[in-house]
């Protein structure tokens, strides 16, 4: 359990600063049916943003991704990654 202090001010939302990592493992998640279901849509999503923060290996997981999906999937996915951008 933390004890510490957490200064308001300065803290920062995660969203604000996620990280490649934290990306990639949202991919991961929805890929992998840990939720209960596989998310191709999401998983895409979230991979992508990890590419466009850096992550390598992203891109060959949203490539194996979309690889399975169809067109109108990838759109969907693509602009939920925008949405997500513009949001955060």
């Amino acid at each position: 359990m933390f004890q510490g202090l957490i200064d308001l001010d300065t803290a920062i939302a995660v969203q604000m600063t996620a990280m490649p990592d934290t990306l990639f493992e949202q991919g991961v998640y929805w890929a992998s049916g840990r939720a209960g279901r596989v998310d191709l849509v999401a998983a895409h999503k979230w991979f992508n943003l990890a590419a466009l923060k850096g992550r390598k290996d992203a891109v060959a997981m949203r490539s194996e991704i979309a690889a399975q999906m169809s067109e109108s999937e990838i759109a969907r996915a693509q602009r939920e990654a925008r949405a997500w951008i513009s949001a955060h």
